[in-house]
């Protein structure tokens, strides 16, 4: 592995004592759909396999340490805070810098916006927040395929990123919980340049 300064045993080493059997379970599946998506759109299927292996490197993290970290060596948006299962991303991204020595930009972006996103994602980090989500070790078969089938269609990476968006704010509104103004903002950018 030439993005990191520790091999790819060490990684998964790390990864296997940071988190729970299920979090190691979706972080492979995570790397193997990352590497298929890279494949299939054109981009770097070893950056793709490394980004999905480390984005939640810091998901077992306590929310204590999370908020720690993010206020000790982070700038987060106030917004990002209202939601702690979000304080990972960030988090993760740092944690893997520091600790695995990964510079690349591409890949920590990708880390560090794989669960709320961003306005005008890279192909590359669009393709880690999909894995992250479709990956088959853990994730719903279902949901997964409602979100698969549109990645064979024209403009098929932003269609299933819209879909990913729909069925997020379904489901905080079904819970009765805060929606991020950023997904308010990437849903309807999404709606735009899918439906124009």
């Amino acid at each position: 592995m030439i993005y990191t300064k520790i091999s790819e045993q060490e990684i998964c080493d790390w990864l296997k004592n940071n988190l729970s059997e299920e979090r190691y379970s979706h972080s492979l599946g995570t790397a193997q759909c990352a590497k298929e998506l890279a494949n299939k759109f054109g981009l770097n299927e070893e950056k793709a396999y490394i980004a999905g292996l480390l984005h939640d490197a810091a998901k077992c993290f306590s929310n204590e340490k999370l908020l720690e970290i993010i206020h000790n060596n982070l700038d987060v948006e106030e917004s990002e805070l209202q939601n702690y299962k979000t304080l990972h991303a960030p988090v993760s991204a740092y944690i893997v810098k520091k600790d695995f020595g990964v510079d690349d930009e591409e890949i920590l972006s990708a880390i560090r916006w794989h669960t709320l996103g961003k306005i005008d994602m890279t192909d590359f980090e669009k393709i880690i927040f999909l894995a992250d989500k479709i990956e088959p070790n853990t994730r719903e078969k279902e949901r997964s395929e409602e979100i698969r089938q549109f990645l064979d269609e024209e403009n098929g990476l932003n269609k299933a990123l819209l879909k990913c968006y729909k069925n997020t704010i379904k489901s905080l509104v079904k819970r009765d919980l805060k929606i991020c103004l950023l997904t308010i903002e990437i849903y309807n950018k999404l709606e735009d340049i899918v439906n124009s």
